[in-house]
């Protein structure tokens, strides 16, 4: 009997039994997934087109003024910028020491932005084109405007991962050298597209928690007039709806409301698969609409272009 207990004991002490994991592994684990799980890069591929039109037209409206702004002897003296900004903010147009190289720096902002869009040499590209839109907005801090901060951080989640690996010169290129691969075969998962994407939604979860906090600082988000105020001021785009909030009170109180609840539920609610999507979708309709109402129409279509990838869906590649 001693022998037979023995046994039973030995097996049953090698038996693999199904237990939780720790809370410590539970959270490693999910961290590890979140950051660098692999996954698709086509989601990131139609960021990186939103974004880069995005900044082409936000760039272009300097075009007229480059010399006020952008040369040494313009309206925005070095000096004057550089008590206006951060310490630490640097800029290669502070080297630009003639109008000449202002406009040759000035174009290579434009160029790069081009080839970002067009998708051509994207893994120097797309870092290329985040530090020279930053450069650009820290020569002149002071007209840089929220869609221009939104377009930043686009600029540098793009840089982390591989934006070009869909609808670009350098998947048409890669096709074109590689003889007899599929045109439509889907690269294998790319785990720098899985830490681009969490960045986006991470990005895209603050920045609607920081535009609600912002509102309920001020009494107009409370008693619902701030979209009657924010209809008629001459930046709308929708001030045609202001006559609207004017005659009915409650519809002024309802789409003051409905903003403030929208940001708060897609700040939340991006963090809970279920309600992602549905959220991220209505976000890429809501805040252009918002971006309209506020007068800031391309501030609303940069964070529709961050919740992009939600509203796809964050699916996992296959691998190679």
């Amino acid at each position: 009997m001693t022998g037979r207990f023995a046994s039973a004991a030995a097996a049953a002490a090698h038996t693999p039994v199904d237990r939780p994991p720790p809370l410590a592994a539970s959270v490693a684990a999910a961290w590890e997934g979140f950051w660098f799980a692999a996954a698709d890069a086509r989601p990131l591929a139609a960021v990186r087109i939103g974004t880069a039109a995005i900044a082409l037209v936000l760039w272009w409206s300097f075009v007229p003024d480059v010399a006020a702004w952008f040369d040494p002897a313009g309206l925005l003296p070095l000096d004057a910028v550089r008590a206006w900004r951060s310490s630490a903010a640097v800029s290669l147009f502070d080297l630009a020491t003639s109008p000449a190289a202002t406009r040759i720096l000035f174009g290579m902002v434009g160029a790069t932005l081009v080839a970002l869009l067009a998708g051509a040499g994207t893994a120097v590209i797309a870092p290329a084109a985040a530090v020279l839109w930053a450069t650009l907005l820290n020569r002149v801090p002071m007209l840089a405007g929220p869609a221009d901060d939104v377009v930043a951080v686009l600029l540098w989640c793009l840089a982390v991962g591989p934006c070009g690996k869909h609808f670009s010169v350098d998947r048409w290129w890669s096709d074109r050298r590689t003889p007899g691969r599929a045109r439509d075969a889907t690269p294998a998962a790319d785990w720098r597209a899985g830490l681009s994407l969490g960045l986006l939604q991470v990005h895209a979860s603050v920045i609607a928690a920081a535009a609600a906090l912002a509102q309920l600082k001020h009494d107009g988000w409370w008693n619902g007039l701030a979209a009657w105020h924010l209809a008629g001021s001459p930046r709308s785009r929708l001030g045609g709806v202001a006559a609207a909030f004017e005659a009915s009170t409650y519809l002024g109180d309802l789409v003051t409301h409905a903003i403030v609840a929208f940001e708060i539920a897609l700040a939340v609610g991006v963090w809970f698969a279920p309600a992602r999507r549905p959220l991220a979708r209505l976000a890429v309709v809501a805040w252009p609409l918002v971006g309209l109402l506020a007068g800031e129409p391309w501030w609303g279509a940069a964070l529709a272009v961050m919740a992009l990838p939600m509203a796809i869906g964050r699916a996992p590649a296959p691998a190679a």
